[in-house]
């Protein structure tokens, strides 16, 4: 796996739409349990049921989009001793959720720094070019119905879990399907971990094509170590409905050379 930093790949105008969709990220993250929760080295299990709690209220969860109804019982961010251990308290939930608009609101969730940090730097990279290539409207739109595609296609792999789906993953990893069909010689600088993050400039076919083999290679388990629980099938997902766009577009729009 490298690191991608920068693309040698410029664009003609000033793309907004990625530039506020960093912003956007950033801030809503600010709001969030997630965020407080990093300011002390361990929360505490009162803050993570508190976390757990926000996210089953607003983050996409693959039982709701398959059923269409949300959870029956879900936490309500109190915690409890038992004799197990530590334990969030259940209820029945005091406010209605849309399975649908949790898809838009869990784009813009994020678990960790590390998390929100990854994320953005992909999107920075290699939203530019795409918004550029799209125009700002499409890009957007394009965006949002990539993350549609990530989470309703893991939800239907995944039709009984009820774990929350959280992240620009999906909707980041279309954009990254669509630039390496229509960019695939692009020179990319990245920082090569094996290599003691040496700098080297690398095609795009090859930094994102080893990319979504890793991602592919942690969704069907074959590289199960690491993996944790991170929803790789929804970035298979949302790489894929990015190259299928990329296509078509460069059929119909030959891309300038760069």
């Amino acid at each position: 796996m490298v690191i991608p930093v920068h693309d040698v790949n410029p664009v003609r105008r000033t793309p907004w739409v990625t530039y506020a969709l960093v912003a956007i990220n950033v801030v809503v993250f600010l709001l969030t349990p997630a965020a407080l929760g990093t300011l002390a080295a361990r929360p505490g299990p009162s803050a993570l049921c508190h976390q757990a709690a926000f996210y089953d209220r607003y983050a996409a969860i693959p039982r709701e989009l398959t059923t269409g109804r949300q959870l029956r019982l879900v936490p309500n961010g109190v915690a409890v001793r038992s004799p197990h251990g530590v334990a969030c308290v259940v209820h029945r939930p005091a406010y209605h959720k849309s399975p649908p608009l949790s898809v838009l609101w869990s784009m813009f969730l994020h678990e960790g720094w590390l998390h929100l940090l990854g994320n953005m730097l992909f999107l920075v990279v290699f939203g530019n070019n795409v918004e550029d290539r799209m125009r700002k409207l499409p890009f957007l739109i394009f965006y949002l119905a990539c993350g549609y595609v990530a989470a309703y296609g893991f939800a239907l792999a995944n039709s009984t879990s009820t774990e929350p789906l959280i992240g620009a993953s999906g909707a980041i990893s279309g954009i990254l399907g669509a630039y390496l069909v229509l960019w695939p010689r692009a020179r990319v600088w990245s920082l090569v971990p094996f290599l003691l993050f040496l700098p080297l400039r690398i095609p795009a076919w090859i930094v994102l094509g080893l990319w979504f083999l890793l991602q592919w290679a942690y969704s069907t388990g074959l590289a199960a170590p690491g993996a944790g629980s991170v929803a790789y099938l929804a970035h298979v997902f949302g790489f894929l409905a990015g190259v299928i766009v990329g296509l078509a577009l460069r059929a119909a729009t030959p891309a300038r050379v760069s």
